[in-house]
């Protein structure tokens, strides 16, 4: 599909997005476009918050950290996962939401055990449609920034298995439509396509795609245009998960207006912010690209203070400004293994280093090796070829 055929039209007001439809042979198909989107932006909305208690728990990792007596944290525990198993494999997994330990005490038939009472959010893929096993075994991961980490686990979870609202996906309306024939047939007959997925495709002003989104086509309604003309306005029941937040709108201005090729034009942005931007530079690279080695490539630590504005930095020392590198540390090595622009060896000087250093310390890629973000990412670098003098 030739994006440049349908970025722009003869109307008072530009094209800002495409739909765009995949064919059973995956060949992407131009549905239509419009002048704007309203609902793109959404900011998750928290589950609320329970209380569950763990029984009969065999602790390790971060919540065995918790539950020790000279514990000097908390109880937080972060986002939990709680795996369900039978004899061979898991059945479901929910996530305990920020999740905190509460309180703690030997479990009452084996004081080896511990039932341990923590309040959370709860999130379910769906609701349980299995028969618990005999014996089950929940699993307990805790997440970090590479992978979840085992947590232990337990005999059962008292509250787990409870009727939950999902709260409805909010609506995504499409305004100032020009739909191709593809999306008149459905609109003609639009509870035959409910279970079809499409894309939103967020142009820049110079007409190239700047975010990607897919959303399922359930239709709700359809009117004349509030622009005129022969457009439409498109109402979506379902304006699909993981939109943007709302912070990414004062980001996707900057975007729009090209990809950025200032330094550190991301540095003004919160943690949240700055995923927001990784977000669009993922988005906009296109397939592989050629690799060169060697070299000097300089990193301005200045604003190093969170996870995202790293992999922020680190893209702009190796690829420039508004290239991708990685958005976290297993996209960050796949990143080293080439294919993304450049490839070990090469040198990295790692101004203001300090920064990250103070900034990261508490924030533990592998808790059995107790690295923080900072030092692992400079030891996947030089383990991959890079010399990194950190000044």
């Amino acid at each position: 599909m030739r994006i440049a055929e349908h970025a722009a039209w003869d109307r008072g007001f530009p094209v800002t997005y495409l739909l765009v439809r995949e064919d059973e042979e995956g060949e992407e198909k131009y549905w239509g476009r419009c002048a704007g989107v309203e609902g793109m932006f959404v900011d998750k909305v928290p589950p609320k918050r329970e209380v569950l208690t763990l029984r009969g728990c065999t602790p390790a990792g971060s919540l065995l950290d918790a539950l020790s007596p000279s514990a000097e944290s908390t109880g937080l525990l972060g986002d939990v996962c709680v795996e369900v198993w039978d004899e061979q494999q898991p059945l479901q997994w929910w996530t305990l939401v920020d999740a905190v330990v509460l309180a703690h005490q030997p479990h009452r038939t084996d004081p080896a055990l511990v039932d341990v009472v923590v309040g959370a959010g709860v999130e379910e893929v769906h609701a349980w449609d299995h028969t618990l096993p005999v014996s089950p075994q929940f699993r307990l991961f805790t997440a970090s920034t590479m992978a979840a980490s085992p947590a232990g686990h337990c005999a059962g979870v008292d509250g787990l298995f409870v009727s939950r609202r999902v709260p409805p996906s909010p609506p995504l309306h499409l305004i100032g439509c020009e739909a191709a024939e593809s999306l008149l047939s459905v609109l003609r007959r639009p509870g035959r396509w409910d279970r079809d997925w499409v894309q939103l495709w967020a142009l820049d002003r110079h007409g190239e795609v700047m975010y990607r989104h897919n959303f399922p086509l359930r239709i709700e309604k359809t009117r004349p245009s509030v622009l005129g003309g022969a457009l439409i306005d498109i109402t979506l029941a379902d304006g699909g998960d993981d939109r943007p937040s709302l912070s990414a709108r004062p980001i996707w201005e900057t975007w729009y207006r090209g990809v950025p090729r200032a330094r550190n034009t991301w540095a003004p942005y919160s943690a949240q912010g700055r995923s927001e931007w990784l977000e669009l530079t993922a988005n906009h690279m296109s397939g592989q690209r050629p690799d060169r080695s060697g070299g000097v490539h300089h990193l301005d630590g200045t604003f190093v203070t969170d996870v995202p504005g790293l992999h922020c930095a680190m893209a702009e020392a190796l690829v420039g400004p508004g290239g991708y590198f990685g958005r976290e540390w297993n996209a960050f090595k796949d990143c080293l293994s080439g294919g993304f622009g450049v490839l070990p060896p090469f040198t990295l000087i790692w101004h203001d280093a300090d920064v990250a250093r103070q900034a990261l310390a508490d924030v533990v890629s592998d808790p059995a090796e107790g690295l923080s973000y900072f030092e692992d990412i400079v030891r996947l670098l030089t383990r991959y070829g890079a010399v990194v003098e950190l000044q």
